[in-house]
């Protein structure tokens, strides 16, 4: 029901469609940004997640072939054994997040870079152990499945929002080239839609 603008009648309720009409049109270049925004983090997110998995395969993986593959290296040695496969998963890490999810950004200064991302890199890894260790040795839960649980989905989950939110924040901070940023929305764009017409 259109409101009854001005006492109007049927001038009011054109002066209201007007001004309905008006504000569309205002937000619709809004919505596009909004639009291209969102596709533009949505892709660095996909990216930084899909490091992410590869990461998080090493270093579930490497945890427990070392506590409890042939020979069980580490088998009473959990947190060592969570500090060796998260550094390892961590260097690929730094390769796959720098040349790929922020290529756009890095900076002119990659040793700052490398040791700010290691410093986000030890305090994510904290989480995992801190979660390791409370679980471990504090509630006594010693089982396979509550170390990997504290360790590989509870330690993991909050050094995933850690490492996120420090990455693009603090790590790689390089101001994206306009062209760059254009072509890697292109780029995007293309492989959108070679996706949706197959």
């Amino acid at each position: 029901m259109k409101p009854d603008i001005g006492g109007g009648g049927a001038r009011g309720a054109a002066a209201y469609d007007q001004g309905v009409t008006a504000d569309v049109n205002a937000r619709a270049p809004l919505a596009s940004r909004l639009w291209d925004l969102t596709r533009r983090h949505v892709g660095e997110l996909s990216r930084f997640l899909s490091v992410g998995a590869v990461a998080y395969v090493i270093d579930a993986g490497l945890f427990n072939l070392l506590r409890y593959g042939p020979g069980e290296l580490l088998a009473d040695k959990p947190l060592t054994a969570k500090i060796i496969a998260a550094t390892l998963a961590t260097l690929f890490s730094w390769v796959g997040n720098r040349y790929w999810t922020f290529a756009t950004k890095r900076t002119s200064s990659p040793v700052r870079e490398l040791v700010v991302f290691i410093v986000v890199n030890v305090a994510a890894m904290g989480a995992a152990v801190v979660s390791l260790w409370f679980s471990h040795y504090v509630l006594r839960l010693t089982s396979p499945l509550a170390d990997n649980i504290s360790a590989n989905v509870v330690g993991v989950a909050l050094g995933t929002a850690i490492r996120y939110v420090a990455y693009k924040f603090f790590v790689f901070t390089g101001a994206a080239e306009p062209a760059a940023v254009e072509a890697a929305i292109e780029a995007e764009d293309r492989a959108s839609r070679a996706e949706h017409s197959d």
